[in-house]
């Protein structure tokens, strides 16, 4: 999508499979949610958007980004889950790019990057390229392509902490991470305590952005992106969420729930399972939210 000076494209990395047998509880293979990674571009010039997970998934994606023709000049990454950059520096050697992002969100990049071998690499052994933490910080949290401004907005805790979207005012557009969802489960493992308020702040400050298109983060590639329908959408989940909390009493019933709810979120069934055994944990021991956050992961990633 162009305005005559700018335009976007997505390349969404369809579901992909884990290295570990077996299946979900409602019969599902365990496939992880498909990643969206945007290039805004110019003329000549262009920005990348959250690269993928996996080497073979870079790759693609570079020889996608190669195919438009343009100089890559910056990576950016919205927030620090692994998903959305452990291969940022593959390509930023590969074009010669800036990895840029905001300081909170580098700081989770070296949380995400020093427990990797405990989550991320235990289903994908050996498919992660190395992940350093290269990027860097932009005065004003603001940088340029082709002479039009590119914003980081800092939104606070969504589906993690710290997390940021690009605004793109030009294109009248927000990338916006996994702030908002497009038709795929949300990942929940982290919204313990105030975290489901403080995710429907984070969707009031893109809101007030009043953009016209959102890029999210883990998009169903049949999908429009038009941002109201994507604003409700993932306030929608959040509400349904506590209400479903309140009635179910184990993760497998919150889980089947939650499917029920939502049938046409065909996507991220994974995501809602680990989702589901990280939010059950925690109210057991909710002083220790973090570490059934993770165990919420390490668990699917069991056979």
């Amino acid at each position: 999508m162009s305005d005559g000076t700018l335009g976007y494209d997505v390349f969404v990395s369809d579901p992909f499979p884990q290295t570990i047998p077996g299946l979900l509880p409602n019969g599902e293979p365990r496939l992880f949610a498909p990643l969206s990674t945007t290039l805004i571009h110019g003329r000549d010039d262009a920005v990348l958007v959250d690269p993928p997970l996996l080497t073979d998934q870079a790759k693609a994606v570079g020889d996608w980004v190669e195919a438009h023709g343009k100089r890559l000049t910056h990576i950016f990454i919205t927030h620090g889950h692994g998903d959305h950059w452990f291969t940022a520096d593959l390509l930023a050697k590969r074009f010669g790019a800036q990895v840029v992002a905001s300081a909170d969100t580098i700081t989770q990049m070296h949380g995400s990057a020093a427990g990797r071998g405990a989550v991320w690499d235990k289903a994908w052994p050996g498919q992660i390229p190395p992940s350093p933490v290269t990027a860097v910080t932009v005065p004003g949290n603001r940088f340029t392509l082709e002479g039009r401004d590119l914003v980081i907005v800092e939104v606070g805790h969504s589906d993690g902490d710290d997390t940021t979207v690009l605004h793109v005012p030009d294109l009248d557009l927000v990338v916006a991470g996994d702030v908002i969802y497009n038709g795929v489960h949300q990942y929940l493992g982290q919204s313990m305590g105030g975290g489901r308020d403080a995710w429907r702040q984070a969707i009031e400050t893109v809101k007030a952005l009043n953009p016209r298109w959102i890029v999210t983060g883990h998009k169903d590639k049949t999908l429009d992106d038009d941002a109201a329908r994507l604003l409700t959408e993932t306030r929608e989940y959040l509400d349904a969420a506590d209400e479903l909390l309140q009635k179910h009493d184990t993760a497998l019933s919150f889980f089947n729930a939650m499917l029920e709810r939502f049938p046409n979120r065909h996507l991220g069934a994974l995501t809602l399972w680990s989702s589901s055994q990280a939010l059950y944990n925690s109210r057991k021991h909710p002083e220790d939210a973090r570490r059934h956050m993770l165990e919420g992961w390490v668990s699917v990633y069991q056979p």
